[in-house]
């Protein structure tokens, strides 16, 4: 199967955030693009992998959460699961935090594992990846 790759401007149409949103998040080395990761305009492309990974972003702020979680859900989820997001597997996950300043780790969804851990006072966040990809197949056909 071929990849398929797209403009800043169709990356940012498509995943639902801006064209300086792209450029931030590039610069900041969170989402790099796989072709020309410097550069402007027409000389930056992202694959269908770097699509997940912004839709990503997008939804976990369009939920209310801060940019520096977001920030860190999408770096442990791409250290931890190296290829998921490329893979589009439809997995529901939980991101675990000890403590502000503790190790973050993810988790398969399981109802027990999140009371457990509300119930130490960890901060969890949800993390599911079949809502991600549902809104990006919306957008992006084929």
């Amino acid at each position: 199967m071929e990849e398929r790759f797209f403009t800043s401007k169709q990356a940012a149409e498509i995943a639902g955030c801006t064209l300086r949103q792209l450029q931030y998040w590039r610069e900041s080395g969170m989402v790099v693009p796989v072709i020309t990761e410097t550069g402007t305009g027409r000389s930056i492309y992202y694959s269908e992998g770097n699509l997940v990974e912004l839709a990503a972003m997008v939804y976990w702020l369009s939920v209310g959460f801060t940019f520096e979680v977001a920030r860190e859900v999408l770096k442990t989820l791409k250290e931890q699961y190296p290829g998921l997001l490329s893979d589009r597997e439809q997995k529901r996950l939980i991101f675990v935090k000890e403590s502000q300043e503790g190790a973050a780790k993810l988790v398969e969804f399981d109802v027990e594992k999140v009371v457990a851990a509300w119930a130490e006072g960890k901060f969890v966040v949800p993390v599911w990846l079949d809502v991600i990809y549902g809104r990006l197949r919306e957008k992006v056909k084929g």
